[in-house]
C-alpha cells in the first residue's frame, strides 16, 4: 500500500488531481477512527475527517516523503479533532447518561432491530465501561493510548502525529495505564 501511497501522492504533486480521489479512498475509515476517537460523536468526526482531507490537498506540499503519508495525514487529523474538541459547546448526545438512571443513555432507548444474545450484552457493557473509563482519562493520556492501542501504531509514528518527543508518548501512555487502572480499581465489586 506505501507503494501505491508514493505513487499516488507523486502525481497529486505532479498536477493530477484525480489521483487525490484515490487517497481519500484508500485513508477515509482510518482517518474517520482517529477523529471518532477523539470526538465520539459520529457528526463531528465526518466533519472532521473532510476538513483533513482538505487540508492534506491544500498541503500537499508540506508532505515530507521520508515520513508514512499514514502518519502524516493522521497527524492532520488529530489536530482538526483536537480542534474541534476545543471549540465544541456542550450540547445533547445521545450516549447521555439519563438523570436517575444507573448508566442508562437516551440510545439505550431507540429500538434495536437485531436480536441481543446475552454474549453480546455482556460484551456490550464491558466495552461501555471501557469507553466510559477512556473518556474520563485527559486529552494528553487518552489520545496516545487510543492511537497506541486501537490503532495499532508505533510509538514514533504517535510521535510524529502529535508532536511530542517518542519518551513523552511512551510516559504518556504509561500513565493512561495507569490511570485506567485505578479507575477500575476504585469501582464496586472490581478485584
Amino acid at each position: 500500500m506505501e507503494r501505491l501511497t508514493t505513487r499516488l501522492v507523486d502525481e497529486l504533486r505532479s498536477g493530477n488531481h484525480d489521483s487525490f480521489a484515490e487517497l481519500v479512498e484508500l485513508y477515509k475509515d482510518g482517518v474517520f477512527a482517529v477523529a471518532y476517537k477523539i470526538l465520539y460523536d459520529r457528526g463531528e468526526a465526518e466533519d472532521a475527517a473532510q476538513e483533513t482531507f482538505i487540508r492534506a490537498y491544500t498541503r500537499i506540499e508540506t508532505y515530507d516523503p521520508q515520513y508514512k503519508f499514514k502518519t502524516w495525514l493522521y497527524r492532520i487529523a488529530t489536530n482538526v479533532s483536537i480542534d474541534r474538541l476545543r471549540k465544541r459547546k456542550p450540547e445533547y448526545s445521545m450516549d447521555a447518561e439519563i438523570a436517575g438512571t444507573e448508566g442508562l443513555t437516551y440510545q439505550d432507548h431507540l429500538a434495536d432491530e437485531a436480536p441481543q444474545p446475552d454474549a453480546q450484552v455482556v460484551h456490550r457493557e464491558i466495552r461501555g465501561e471501557m469507553h466510559d473509563a477512556i473518556k474520563q482519562l485527559p486529552d494528553k493520556y487518552r489520545i496516545p493510548l487510543l492511537l497506541k492501542y486501537v490503532d495499532d501504531l508505533s510509538l514514533k509514528e504517535i510521535s510524529v502525529m502529535i508532536d511530542l518527543p517518542v519518551a513523552t508518548v511512551k510516559t504518556r501512555i504509561f500513565r493512561g495505564r495507569e490511570m485506567l487502572k485505578t479507575i477500575f480499581q476504585n469501582r464496586e465489586g472490581f478485584n
